[in-house]
């Protein structure tokens, strides 16, 4: 069956009721269209749409007569009539799909760009360019400044090993870095010697019987030599990956990770783990009815890779949740570690015009789905780390994609990211902030945001990178590696940053954005009336009922639980906490929240203790808000009680 009439009827854009007031939710009806073959790309701007609908019928490839901007209001309706007609195709009207002129101000309007053509590629190429030069100054401020302020703790640690003093002695976890550190050393001399004997010597006869290394014998080992890939990580510790293509609704080719044992699960072909259609939430495949796994899929934060989750070896978040008995999956948003589009190219700014709201209700819902499909079910858990909660929050707003709540049993939200914290105030954020929109593209591009970060994470030694991108990520963000297993820090930049686009980097940091509003889903103003509001109603002026009047979500939504650093700078998770308690979201139901005060924003995925404080709980909450029917054909994981 062709489905593609559909497809292009859920894509196409007009102007809904909500919008006649001069804003819109932003839906997954988003700035693209369908083409011919079936592909979906960006829109074009109306002249270019106008020009092309004439070309196309003097080279008698239409007999439509072109239309004119007063026309198009008209044209719309036609094309949603032809489009329910089988056999018919308005597909040549590209000025049928005109995006909206206003949006919500909360995501401004991104630029529409034409096809290639020479004398636009002429004008890229200078783009780029320009902005090459402007943002690698900035970037070579950045590193400099980083540089200069790791002078002072440097010279510190040179006086005390100059006094016979180990500078890291009084690190918090001190001793079981050591520990661990001992640990991997006795492993890889044992790795190294099973490998020089060659005795066909099977890889967990030096595990100790019973042990969860006799379970999950490793398939890697020795010298770690600090490389980005998931798969090697995931060997370290007895399991291994499997790489799946997922295409979004509007051509994106994005990357979901698959952990698995080798002893009880054989990796699918290759052609299977291919993209499959864009339509989200189709058919989903037959499973056996017990003894299954349950789905949990985690998305990363800002600048960074789902490789992330994997850096700490057993105590890896996703590494962890496999052991314990669920079926994780790893989802990489757009671009990432390499951009891909079913028509577009790297070259193209039409590959790079998208954003926060883009990830939430085009890239989220194409991983849930292609999940459910995979695995069978009707549900997954879902758990997300800083932007990964910021697109989660965004995607389930009652204006945005609410429908993907029925999919998920619980959001699992990790320094959740609603609201900005004190850090967006810094003067380097306050100077990109105050950048008008042609400025902030001038410096920044209008592709991906400051590539050549890539570039030397390509070509720089790992280590040397490591700990590069350490103190200029510290330096930035103001978070320091006190609760991290030092040595394997080196690891954990590996898979950041990643390509974004300047564009989602404008709607973080720019002018018109979340650090000016400082929220995802309320504008600055209505942020000061909540405040006021808020302070009303702890004084007695205001009853409950009246606060969920403007609440974001609806019935739709999952159960929440949230786990919110106390000493991280970067986002303010109390203030949505806060939200969430007093009534102003009375649809939402928190079924677990923590505060965890000495906690920084990235200590979540990467501390020492992260699994206890942290990684336990989500194991219990996802198991806890499994609906009943599912949960009985489910494996119990390990460590959970039920009760007799």
């Amino acid at each position: 069956m062709d489905n593609r009439p559909q497809a292009a009827e859920k894509l196409s854009l007009r102007r809904s009721s909500s919008q006649e007031g001069g804003t819109a939710p932003i839906t997954p009806r988003d700035a693209v269209v369908e083409i011919a073959d079936g592909s979906q790309l960006p829109s074009v701007p109306v002249a270019e749409a106008e020009r092309l609908n004439r070309l196309s019928v003097d080279i008698g490839e239409t007999e439509t007569p072109p239309l004119s901007l007063s026309d198009v209001s008209a044209a719309k309706q036609r094309q949603l009539s032809t489009q329910q007609q089988p056999g018919c195709s308005s597909q040549h009207q590209l000025d049928t799909a005109i995006p909206p002129a206003h949006t919500h101000p909360l995501f401004p309007p991104l630029p529409k760009y034409g096809p290639p053509s020479l004398l636009r590629n002429i004008q890229y190429h200078a783009f780029r360019a320009i902005s090459f030069c402007l943002s690698l100054s900035v970037l070579s401020v950045v590193i400099v400044s980083a540089g200069l302020s790791g002078i002072p703790i440097g010279l510190r640690r040179v006086l005390l090993r100059l006094s016979f003093q180990d500078p890291f002695a009084k690190r918090r976890f001190y001793e079981e870095e050591q520990q661990r550190k001992r640990a991997r050393e006795e492993a890889a001399r044992k790795w190294k010697q099973r490998r020089q004997t060659r005795h066909q010597q099977k890889p967990d006869e030096d595990c100790e019987e019973g042990s969860m290394a006799d379970e999950f014998p490793p398939r890697e080992g020795g010298k770690d030599p600090i490389v980005c890939d998931i798969g090697y990580y995931a060997r370290r510790v007895g399991l291994d990956v499997e790489t799946f293509k997922v295409q979004t609704e509007d051509g994106f080719i994005l990357t979901l990770w698959h952990i698995y044992n080798p002893k009880d699960y054989m990796p699918l072909p290759a052609e299977e783990r291919g993209p499959r259609q864009p339509q989200v939430f189709y058919e989903k495949k037959e499973k056996p009815s017990t003894r299954r796994r349950y789905p949990v899929l985690l998305m990363h934060g800002l600048l960074q890779g789902a490789g992330v989750y994997c850096t700490n070896d057993d105590d890896s978040l996703a590494f962890y949740l496999h052991k314990s008995g669920y079926d994780v999956w790893l989802g990489n948003n757009r671009c990432g570690l390499k951009p891909e589009h079913t028509v577009l190219a790297y070259s193209d700014p039409r590959m790079w015009t998208w954003n926060i709201r883009h990830m939430g209700v085009l890239d989220l819902p194409a991983f849930v789905s292609r999940v459910l499909y995979e695995t069978g079910f009707e549900k997954l858990g879902l758990v997300c780390h800083s932007q990964g909660t910021t697109e989660a929050l965004v995607a389930l707003a009652k204006d945005h994609r609410p429908e993907l709540g029925k999919h998920l049993s619980v959001f699992c939200g990790l320094a959740p990211a609603a609201y900005a914290g004190p850090l967006v105030e810094t003067i380097y954020f306050r100077f990109i902030r105050v950048m008008s929109l042609a400025v902030f593209r001038l410096f920044f591009g209008i592709h991906a945001f400051i590539p050549l970060t890539m570039t030397i994470q390509n070509t720089m030694p790992s280590r040397l990178y490591g700990s590069l991108g350490y103190q200029v990520f510290s330096y930035l963000f103001g978070w320091t590696d006190e609760r991290w297993d030092r040595d394997l820090r080196d690891r954990m930049f590996q898979f950041a940053p990643v390509y974004v686009s300047a564009e989602s980097m404008r709607w973080w940091l720019g002018r018109d954005g979340f650090a000016t509003h400082k929220c995802i889903l309320s504008t600055k103003e209505e942020g000061i009336q909540e405040e006021e509001e808020d302070r009303m109603y702890e004084d007695g002026l205001v009853n409950s009922e009246d606060r969920g009047s403007k609440a974001w979500y609806n019935d739709q939504v999952p159960p929440f639980a949230l786990w919110i650093g106390g000493s991280d700078g970067l986002i303010d998770g109390r203030r949505l906490l806060r939200r969430l308690q007093n009534g102003r979201e009375p649809h939402v139901r928190i079924v677990h929240s923590k505060i965890v005060e000495e906690y920084e924003h990235l200590d979540f995925i990467w501390a020492i203790d992260s699994i206890e404080q942290v990684g336990c709980e989500i194991r219990e909450v996802v198991w806890k808000t499994i609906p009943d029917d599912i949960r009985s054909i489910c494996l119990v994981p390990r460590g959970i009680q039920e009760p007799s």
